[in-house]
């Protein structure tokens, strides 16, 4: 190298080097179960592929300023098997889980868009039964499916039917709930009885019986959040606990705020028929997945009146406390258990039961 040449320092600034996720170099089920393995794969893909500060919330949906309007925005597919299910289908599924996401930022859904992937040879009934559960769903949730498209793929690369579903809703004014407001102090409140979608999906998918057919617990929930707001509009955060279950969702809530939460075990709403099932089967009910509940973190001088509007509303007649936000442990859940031991409550590796949304 002659002496009068010189070296420039490369410019990194714009570069983004991804961990390793964990020991596998490729995707596995676990990726896609809501827990820790799903958030390693946003977090050190897509985040850096995409970052941005309205992604970086990672809440159910996005509150965007557009045209003076604060929109809700969020978008979700649904892989489930089977297609049908007690209580619902995947139709139903891909209207309320996005309706839901919209809900849990204060926002009532406007209009979704239906995306359909078909796999050639399912049956045109099957596709028409679904598009009839949609409908009907929507119908139901107060929202219509406004855009939407079809794609065909080849027999033996799908699983019959997936969809993907997109929705905006108004968000208003206000109105500020996201998982970073959590606080100390907060009550942390379960709309109703917790794991019955999950056990619902798993004994018509093994075959399973438990002396009582369980039914997912499927439903839209912008109106019970619409009777929540009445009460106060300080909600401070809203989610639903779907894939990871409650577990997984106060855990997301901890970490977003920097705070503590400690669960009163026995005072979780399981139902008998859950709670059977998960012992038969060695699950923890408080990892299942909800497709019809929500948690809510309330002020503590607001909670009488929010609790009082929830089980005055038929989605939420089963509300409860069922803890509270600590400034202790900050990103940590702990339950305490009714034998006064202490145990925590960590977020899933993977999903306990996959492609159960």
């Amino acid at each position: 190298m002659a002496d009068t040449e010189t070296l420039t320092a490369p410019d990194f600034s714009g570069w983004t080097c991804p961990l390793p996720l964990r020991d596998h170099p490729r995707v596995v089920m676990g990726h896609g179960g809501g827990g820790a393995m799903s958030a390693e794969l946003v977090e050190n893909l897509f985040a850096p592929a995409f970052g941005n500060s309205i992604l970086a919330g990672l809440g159910d949906s996005a509150v965007v300023d557009l045209g003076g309007a604060r929109l809700a925005f969020s978008t979700d597919s649904y892989v489930v098997r089977p297609l049908f299910f007690p209580g619902g289908s995947i139709g139903d599924l891909a209207v309320n889980g996005t309706v839901n996401d919209l809900a849990m930022s204060g926002a009532r859904a406007s209009y979704l868009s239906c995306g359909f992937i078909l796999e050639e040879g399912v049956e045109t009934s099957v596709v028409g039964r679904i598009a009839q559960a949609l409908g009907a769903a929507a119908r139901a949730a107060g929202v219509e499916v406004a855009t939407g498209d079809t794609k065909v793929v080849e027999a033996g690369r799908g699983d019959g039917v997936y969809l993907n579903t997109a929705g905006i809703g108004l968000v208003p004014q206000g109105v500020d709930i996201r998982p970073q407001r959590a606080r100390p102090g907060d009550v942390v409140i379960v709309s109703g009885e917790i794991g019955l979608h999950g056990v619902a999906i798993m004994s018509v998918r093994e075959g399973l019986e438990f002396g009582v057919q369980i039914e997912s617990d499927c439903a839209p929930l912008g109106g019970l959040v619409e009777a929540m707001l009445a009460a106060t509009p300080d909600l401070h955060v809203l989610r639903d606990p779907t894939r990871g279950g409650v577990a997984a969702a106060l855990n997301e809530i901890a970490a977003a705020a920097g705070v503590g939460v400690v669960v009163q075990e026995q005072r979780v709403p399981v139902p008998d028929q859950v709670a059977n099932a998960c012992a038969i089967l060695g699950l923890d009910p408080m990892y299942v997945a909800n497709e019809g509940k929500l948690l809510a973190f309330v002020p503590r001088e607001h909670a009488d009146a929010v609790l009082a509007a929830m089980r005055a509303h038929p989605r939420g007649s089963g509300a409860v406390v069922i803890g509270e936000c600590v400034a202790e442990h900050p990103g940590m859940v702990v339950a305490r258990t009714p034998f006064g031991g202490t145990r925590v409550v960590d977020l899933p590796l993977g999903e306990q039961l996959p492609r159960i949304c």
